[in-house]
């Protein structure tokens, strides 16, 4: 009885591995036949009908490596490389042999180059050498890749130097900067000290050239005699030890030519006080 049990369900098992079998055959055939589609639109410049049939066969089986990877190679020629590394990508999961996996990987290289990532095109190459290591194209490739990643670092050196110097140079650039206000700001309080030197300075001649006035003043004051002295103009004779009227006016024209000679004398001083001061201070 357990005999019969166990042959009947393996006859069962065997029949639904059969039934499985034709599915994934059918969905294979069915995806291939899209690609076929996709194929022959894309030759006739209709992308998008091709771009439908080919996303048609992807999903209708994932044994189909040739469909992502033809996707991939429309993407490539219209310049959307992000969309055509994205198909290389699953062509080369989904290969289940070395020449489809060498296909895919040469192609992403190829797509790495076009982005300037030069180190995954690098190991993109190398990949696809390891699946395929006869292949002069990818070789060469590789070659090129490790060339333009060489170069591309030697650029980016170059770049950090010049920004190194321009860095240094800009630090100079402000520390000569600091150092010159420092300069200014030190110039400005010794002309700021100079200048209140000179403004006490002036302020003192100026005191001294009053005072000097004021005495003069006091000095012709006591020349000049009391007017309550002087004599009236209907006297005709003078009278003893009395000046006549001519002593008395050359008497006044001699006070105000001296009153004349010290304000003058003033006058200059005052000039003297503000002239500028050229002597260098040491």
């Amino acid at each position: 009885m357990r005999n019969i049990i166990f042959i009947l369900f393996f006859i069962g098992f065997v029949s639904f591995a059969q039934e499985e079998e034709k599915e994934r055959e059918k969905a294979l055939n069915e995806s291939r036949n899209l690609t076929w589609e996709a194929n022959k639109e894309l030759s006739e410049d209709n992308f998008i009908d091709a771009e439908i049939d080919y996303r048609k066969a992807i999903a209708k089986s994932d044994e189909n490596s040739a469909a992502p990877y033809n996707l991939a190679n429309a993407y490539y020629k219209k310049e959307t490389y992000s969309e055509a590394f994205g198909r290389y990508k699953q062509a080369g999961e989904l290969a289940t042999n070395k020449a489809d996996k060498h296909r895919a990987y040469h192609n992403m290289g190829n797509v790495f180059m076009k982005r300037k990532e030069y180190q995954k095109a690098v190991e993109a190459y190398k990949e696809a050498l390891r699946n395929d290591p006869k292949d002069e194209e990818t070789r060469y490739n590789l070659a090129l890749a490790k060339k333009m990643l060489e170069k591309e670092q030697e650029q980016n050196d170059q770049n950090q130097d010049n920004k190194d110097d321009q860095d240094k140079n800009e630090d100079q650039k402000d520390e000569n900067e600091d150092k010159k206000d420092g300069d200014n700001k030190e110039e400005n309080q010794d002309q700021d000290k100079k200048d209140e030197g000179d403004e006490g300075d002036k302020n003192e001649e100026e005191k001294d050239e009053n005072k000097e006035g004021e005495g003069d003043e006091k000095e012709e004051e006591k020349k000049q005699p009391d007017q309550g002295d002087k004599p009236q103009e209907q006297q005709q004779q003078p009278r003893p030890n009395q000046l006549s009227k001519q002593q008395i006016q050359n008497l006044l024209e001699a006070m105000q030519n001296e009153e004349k000679k010290v304000q003058e004398k003033i006058d200059a001083q005052k000039v003297k006080g503000v002239k500028v001061k050229n002597e260098k201070d040491w």
